[in-house]
């Protein structure tokens, strides 16, 4: 028999972040959980128990998040994986190794101990809808041996992923007919159905990575997003990554690049990109200047010729004429200059 995990409106919808896990706060995981404000809010999550297993139907008239962080797995470590079956609206998922969307009729797997930020969009007609499972990692990998990448999306019109979900939806709807020896089994058919789906795919699989290296990635990430930002330092990102600066600065040696070199190489390199394939009059070297991170223009004319021996506008007019010799190192090997 399916029960209320929880129901939000305009009374109550504030409070989500304490009452989404249930009553006795032990459904889902650790995370922020939030609900936007709007004319109609109506939010409702039921959930059917299947031995270890939860099959959880959600609907929502507005936009939900969640997020999942380093912190919250350091303080609950949970560890589920998450089908999504994507009924109405779309799911949007960002995770560490980038970003991904499943439409309606899509499929999507999420799990609790790598961050991740969901968005729960709804569609023209203002309803987001999910059917998703909630399955203890070790059982999943009964059926599913090999490591999965988080945060993927695919297509749902695969006939195993629309067979999986007739499947768990005949589970969710039955109304204590069937035995629980019996649902078990209809949700392993499911679960089996969707890993031989995955075992095809192989963008879904990943190459496992130790957690340093996990981390790196975050970092380097986080770097790439944020490159703009002139305050960008090692204090902030080690901060946004829940990491320590020292862990940092050992990741980044390990790595062979000082954050330092790492960051004005970046910015370097996109600002030759910028004005090697820009013309003057579709973007301006004061607008590249502020786009790599830089506050002032001409402190950037000045670096950038440092290292390419030419000023930014000239650069410019020689990739132009013909193109320009790729320097050689590094810009902190050129000139051991300290980013502040």
């Amino acid at each position: 028999m399916t029960e209320t995990l929880f129901s939000f409106d305009k009374r109550n919808y504030l409070e989500c972040q304490d009452a989404y896990r249930g009553e006795k706060n032990q459904e889902y995981y650790l995370g922020d959980y939030s609900i936007e404000a709007g004319s109609v809010i109506d939010v409702r999550a039921d959930k059917k128990a299947v031995g270890s297993c939860s099959i959880i139907r959600l609907r929502s008239k507005t936009r939900l998040s969640f997020q999942r962080s380093w912190t919250h797995i350091r303080e609950d470590a949970t560890d589920v994986t998450v089908l999504w079956f994507v009924r109405q609206g779309r799911l949007c998922i960002n995770h560490q190794c980038g970003h991904s969307v499943a439409e309606a009729g899509g499929f999507g797997i999420t799990k609790s101990l790598s961050p991740f930020t969901i968005k729960c969009e709804t569609n023209d007609d203002s309803v987001h809808e999910v059917l998703h499972v909630i399955v203890p990692t070790h059982v999943f990998r009964r059926f599913m041996p090999d490591e999965v990448k988080a945060g993927f999306t695919l297509s749902g019109k695969r006939r195993e992923f629309v067979i999986a979900e007739r499947l768990l939806t005949d589970i969710f709807e039955d109304s204590d007919e069937l035995a629980p020896h019996l649902e078990q089994l209809l949700l392993d058919s499911a679960l089996a159905l969707v890993a031989d789906a995955l075992k095809d795919c192989e963008n879904c699989l990943m190459v496992r990575q130790s957690l340093p290296d996990q981390r790196l990635q975050e970092v380097l990430r986080y770097i790439d997003i944020h490159l703009s930002d002139p305050s960008l330092s090692a204090t902030m990102v080690a901060e946004a990554c829940d990491i320590s600066p020292r862990y940092l600065s050992f990741l980044l040696k390990q790595n062979g690049t000082p954050f330092s070199d790492l960051v004005w190489d970046k910015r370097m390199k996109i600002a030759s990109q910028w004005l090697s394939c820009s013309k003057p009059g579709e973007i301006s070297i004061a607008e590249i200047a502020f786009r790599v991170g830089f506050k002032s223009p001409a402190h950037f004319s000045r670096m950038f010729k440092r290292l390419f021996d030419k000023g930014p506008r000239e650069y410019r007019a020689a990739c132009m004429a013909g193109g320009v010799e790729k320097p050689e190192g590094t810009f902190m090997a050129k000139h051991n200059h300290t980013l502040q």
